[in-house]
């Protein structure tokens, strides 16, 4: 929802600003220049991303609009879950939880929580790991490293896409320059045309160094500050799992382990203690 908020206040800012100095709207309506600077744009983005890369790109700007599972309520679903689990291992032992990690889809335990179940990767990320805890015997510090490498493995990847999106914003100013220059030769060959006329192509010309600009700074480039705040987000949420694994595993009771996981998560969609003993209640 802010995306769009932000998108209208741009576009109120340069169109409002341009309407008050009386400027003529239908000078900026040039379907020739958003094709050549659009299209060299897009262009370059599938020149630069191999297919896959391309792919989870179109995947994480279909859902730029929502805002991310990385949210109090997520935080609360995914430290109750985590002490559900605990809370079983140490009752029952490693081999009670053996059939739900297996799979997941046929859990009562998993599918009682239903946004973190629809999160295929933080559900594989769990799932991958607390086999590894069942079938081995790895150590505290052993068993850390590897979900770390894990975690920047996934980080990695969520990267490209916010990578992608920049670099493509980057070079919008020269595609917007190039849409300029061709301008200008067409303009070239109205020389001896009337001033009005040669003004008014001039004019046309300079609109595609001003969509380049703005498509850079006013959308683009913001586009792709969300993608990468987005992964950052993800990743946190899978460092709360590390901690609170780790902290397990290390011997810390099912509640302390989700406490540890509980203060891995910013202050801004920290759940207060009591707000986390409530959420385990229920």
């Amino acid at each position: 929802m802010t995306i769009i908020v932000g998108i209208v206040m741009v576009l109120t800012a340069v169109i409002g600003g341009y309407l008050m100095e009386h400027g003529n709207l239908a000078l900026l309506i040039n379907p020739a220049e958003f094709f050549i600077i659009g299209g060299s744009a897009l262009g370059a983005l599938v020149i630069a991303s191999p297919k896959k890369v391309l792919v989870h790109t179109l995947s994480k700007l279909k859902n730029i609009l929502s805002e991310g599972t990385a949210n109090k309520e997520a935080y609360l679903e995914l430290l109750a879950l985590l002490f559900i689990i605990f809370s079983k291992v140490r009752k029952e032992g490693l081999i009670s939880i053996e059939q739900d990690v297996e799979d997941p889809s046929k859990s009562a335990v998993f599918t009682k929580y239903k946004s973190l179940f629809a999160n295929k990767t933080a559900l594989g990320f769990i799932c991958d790991n607390l086999k590894v805890i069942i079938t081995t015997s790895m150590p505290t510090h052993e068993l850390d490293e590897l979900l770390t490498i894990d975690i920047e493995a996934n980080s990695h990847e969520e990267m490209l896409p916010a990578l992608g999106i920049q670099k493509m914003a980057d070079g919008l100013p020269g595609f917007g320059i190039v849409a300029a220059v061709m301008g200008v030769v067409l303009t070239m060959g109205k020389i001896d045309s009337p001033p009005a006329v040669l003004g008014h192509s001039i004019g046309a010309a300079l609109v595609g160094t001003f969509l380049g600009v703005l498509l850079c700074y006013g959308f683009v480039g913001p586009i792709a500050s969300v993608l990468e705040l987005k992964a950052k987000e993800e990743e946190v949420y899978f460092h709360v799992i590390r901690v609170s694994l780790v902290a397990f595993v290390g011997g810390a009771a099912p509640q302390m382990a989700v406490e540890s996981g509980r203060r891995a998560i910013p202050s801004s969609e920290r759940p207060s203690f009591t707000e986390l003993e409530e959420s385990i209640r229920k």
